[in-house]
Order: structure tokens, then sequence, then C-alpha cells
């Protein structure tokens, strides 16, 4: 078995034209896959995917994986998501070798976390 690595990570959201919106203003970037039951964003080569709520589909969050977009400064980085809306998950914090992580909640309540690692490089 061979692992080729992260490749999409995907919020479920209530009002997808108004996840759109927001995650293209937080990333940067417009969508390249843009339809009714998924957008897709390219961030660095990686996706984030939003796909609606549907059905009986629960809109609690799991808390026990967290998953941290690269950054290089999280503190300007979380000040700039909570600006654009972001509820505060987790402040900006050190845990040692200079790695700095933070969460927020996004306006669906999905936790967004970021990381600044300076040892991390892709291969």
């Amino acid at each position: 078995m061979k692992f080729l690595g992260l490749r999409t990570v995907g919020y479920r959201v209530s009002d997808l034209a108004a996840a759109k919106a927001w995650y293209s203003s937080v990333l940067g970037v417009e969508p390249y896959f843009d339809e009714p039951f998924y957008v897709g964003f390219n961030v660095a080569g990686y996706e984030l995917g939003l796909q609606p709520l549907e059905g009986t589909i629960s809109t609690e969050t799991a808390e026990n994986v967290q998953l941290y977009w690269g950054v290089e400064n999280v503190a300007e980085t979380f000040q700039q998501l909570l600006d654009l809306g972001a509820i505060l998950h987790e402040s900006p914090t050190d845990v040692g070798g200079n790695i700095v992580i933070a969460s927020v909640r996004d306006p669906w309540g999905n936790v967004f976390g970021i990381i600044y690692n300076p040892h991390f490089s892709l291969s």
C-alpha cells in the first residue's frame, strides 16, 4: 500500500453560494470547479472542496481530527480570518520548534486550521 499524500479536504456547508464567496475571499482565488453539487479550490496543489449539506447529514463538526493549512504568518492570517467573519477556535500557539498553529470556525461551523512549520517541505 502506497499513500500519495493529501489530495482533498472537504467542508460541508448549508449555503454553497455564500461559502464559495467566503472561501474565494479567504483563499484569494476563485474555484477551478464550480457546480451545484461541489465547489473545488486549488490551494497550492491541494484541494479545498465545498459540498452542500443535504437531507439528514449532521451539521455537527468533529474535532477529533484537525487539519492545518500552511501559511507564512499565523498571527496575520488568523486576524484576517477573524476580520472576514470566522470565529475563534484556537488562538495562535507556538507548539515548539518554531511551529505555530491556530484555528477558527468558518461561518458554517467547520474548523479551519492554519500552521507555520519551518521544518516541513514537500518532497
